[in-house]
């Protein structure tokens, strides 16, 4: 057995959007997955420009295992035993009260466990990994903005969601719009072969 590794030594090397062969730069990552949906959702779908201005800490909104709630435009962070430990609605904290008034009691009935959970329901979203986890803050902005803009109590954003996350990672996205554009950001510079 070999004693040291070398990409050079394989023929095919396989990659998918969670578990790569290498380390992210998770800052930068999610700044450029958050910008690149909000871009789409901007000029593809009309919605308001302060969506492209992003706060430096807005970012710490983000974390494993949030459960979108679409219709509501509520946010769950959930215990493994299902238990809610905090709530918002958009990026604004929800109260207790507030909390046991639109869920009822603390542990969330639509919870067998975060494994068993269909992350991808048409009423509920896991954000489950770090290739979809800047949605999730983007999520909350449009909640954000459309109860500022139009106060409605029913959303109906996430089609445009599902279509920003379709257009920025199809292929073509990543040869066309990354690779052979000049880019602000360094670690995106590079050729679409390598």
């Amino acid at each position: 057995m070999q004693r040291y590794f070398s990409l050079a030594d394989c023929d095919v090397v396989g990659f998918d959007l969670d578990h790569t062969l290498c380390r992210y730069h998770l800052s930068q990552s999610a700044r450029l997955i958050y910008d690149s949906f909000a871009q789409y959702l901007v000029t593809e779908k009309g919605y308001d420009k302060d969506l492209l201005t992003l706060a430096p800490d807005s970012l710490d909104f983000c974390c494993k295992g949030l459960v979108l709630d679409i219709e509501e435009g509520n946010f769950l962070k959930l215990a493994e035993d299902g238990t809610v430990l905090r709530a918002s609605h958009g990026t604004k904290s929800m109260t207790n009260e507030e909390l046991l008034e639109t869920y009822g009691r603390r542990e969330w009935k639509h919870f067998n466990t975060v494994s068993e959970m269909v992350s991808r329901s048409a009423k509920y979203y896991l954000y489950d990994n770090y290739f979809d986890l800047p949605g999730a803050l983007l999520c909350a902005r449009v909640v954000d903005s459309l109860d500022q803009h139009d106060g409605q109590k029913k959303y109906d954003f996430w089609k445009d969601m599902v279509a920003a996350v379709q257009h920025n990672y199809k292929i073509s996205a990543f040869k066309d719009e990354v690779f052979n554009k000049e880019s602000e950001e360094p670690e995106v510079k590079g050729e679409a072969d390598r």
